[in-house]
């Protein structure tokens, strides 16, 4: 019966199953994605979108084979390098939206996608500056920056979590798109443009390096003068 009706003298009246619009009732919709979505249930460990993920970490060492072919400076390695480093770098995007329409996130997920990413970033610097490419101090400074960030997020992980800001973001795809560029057996002005982008790139890496310390200090003080009210509080009552 439906809320907000009056019984008529003779007999309660009967409405259709599922016809009730009473005032303030409603009754909830679903779509039928959103019905899926929660018939999955909880999402384990292994799903497509994880597979994806690991798919990314075992192309790593297959992307340091295939550019350290033929001594690391025949043409046709380095492009293939660059197309292997480029298809690696696109998956990323790719598994993050199938763990968010297929209802996947997972805390395997959250922990191996950017261990997926800061290896294939870092075997890539690490790599060209083997071979002579890419001077040492930037892969020391860009990989210092990566895992002082991660070990950052890590720390203050209890108060909160840092999500990329828009200058993360726009440092990924500068130093994808830098790296790429070195990758490739570039001469003249094409090699001119290539450090050009690096030193963006650099650039852009250590300004959100110091963002993020900045931002990892204020959730900190936030989380402690949150707690110091809640005490307070809780001592006066």
């Amino acid at each position: 019966m439906c809320p907000g009706r009056r019984h008529r003298r003779g007999g309660p009246h009967r409405r259709p199953a599922g016809s009730c619009r009473g005032r303030g009732v409603s009754q909830p919709v679903h779509s039928p994605r959103s019905r899926a979505r929660a018939s999955r249930g909880p999402a384990g460990a292994w799903n497509v979108s994880n597979g994806v993920t690991i798919g990314r970490i075992l192309l790593v060492p297959a992307f340091v084979v295939v550019l350290f072919q033929g001594g690391g400076h025949q043409p046709g390695w380095r492009w293939a390098a660059a197309a292997l480093f480029v298809a690696t770098s696109v998956s990323d995007s790719l598994d993050g939206e199938l763990a968010r329409r297929r209802n996947e996130v997972t805390p395997f997920g959250v922990m191996a996608d950017p261990i997926a990413d800061k290896a294939l970033t870092g075997a890539a610097l690490v790599g060209l500056s083997v071979l002579g490419v890419l001077p040492w101090w930037v892969t020391v400074l860009v990989l210092a920056r990566e895992i002082g960030v991660t070990m950052l997020r890590l720390v203050v992980i209890r108060h909160g979590v840092m999500a990329a800001s828009r200058g993360g973001k726009l440092k990924t795809v500068l130093l994808s798109v830098a790296i790429t560029l070195y990758l490739l057996p570039l001469a003249g002005w094409a090699a001119t443009l290539a450090a050009w982008v690096m030193t963006a790139a650099v650039a852009v890496t250590l300004v959100t390096g110091v963002d993020y310390v900045v931002r990892a200090v204020r959730l900190r003080r936030g989380a402690r003068a949150g707690g110091s009210r809640t005490g307070a509080a809780g001592r006066v009552r």
